[in-house]
């Protein structure tokens, strides 16, 4: 791993495995927030045939992140969210996956040392109320997702039902999924699909 490189916990398994159950062979998966993109190529090593793109906003992440996603048949861009990503995407992901920083920025001097000296702050920081960066995720879905289309987010059990209602807010219908055994809670939202 990087240095300065977000590492994922063990229960980003639980988002994992959340999106693997939804994803069919031949989908599009993004990974956005896509750190070392770890999250990313371990969901392509649970499918088959999937296409893979991965994002981040720190060049640390993504120079990582290319070597673990280009393992996995994937490919890395550099940017803010969705914006680096080929317009060709639009409307055409089956699965998006956003494991964005959801500390609150008061609650980051709390954090244990490690995360707070060897994590990138941007990987981090989520805003006043540490949900920042999710809103923005969920505010673009629906122009990315395919109909019927899932984003899905990591998020706290305290966050959860602010986090569903951002999805709510941002046309999507949002459910909540749990895990005790890793302490994980994960938001997911599925674009509707309108009869033509």
């Amino acid at each position: 791993m990087d240095p300065k490189v977000f590492v994922p916990r063990k229960r980003s398994e639980f988002l994992v495995s959340q999106a693997a159950a939804l994803a069919r062979p031949e989908d599009i998966v993004v990974d956005l927030c896509c750190g070392s993109g770890a999250l990313g190529a371990a969901l392509a090593a649970a499918l088959e045939r999937i296409e893979l793109y991965a994002a981040d906003i720190d060049p640390a992440a993504v120079r990582c992140a290319s070597r673990n996603v280009a393992a996995a048949g994937g490919q890395v861009y550099e940017g803010d969210l969705y914006d680096p990503l080929p317009v060709t995407l639009r409307g055409r992901v089956n699965v998006l996956i956003a494991n964005a920083p959801y500390v609150p920025t008061g609650g980051i001097e709390m954090l244990p040392s490690e995360a707070r000296i060897h994590e990138a702050q941007v990987a981090l920081d989520g805003g006043e109320d540490g949900l920042d960066v999710q809103r923005r995720v969920a505010a673009a879905a629906p122009l990315w997702l395919a109909p019927g289309g899932y984003l899905l987010v990591e998020t706290s059990e305290r966050q959860m039902l602010q986090t569903a209602q951002i999805f709510v807010d941002s046309g999507l219908i949002a459910q909540v999924a749990s895990c005790d055994e890793l302490d994980a809670t994960v938001v997911i939202g599925t674009r509707p699909v309108f009869p033509e």
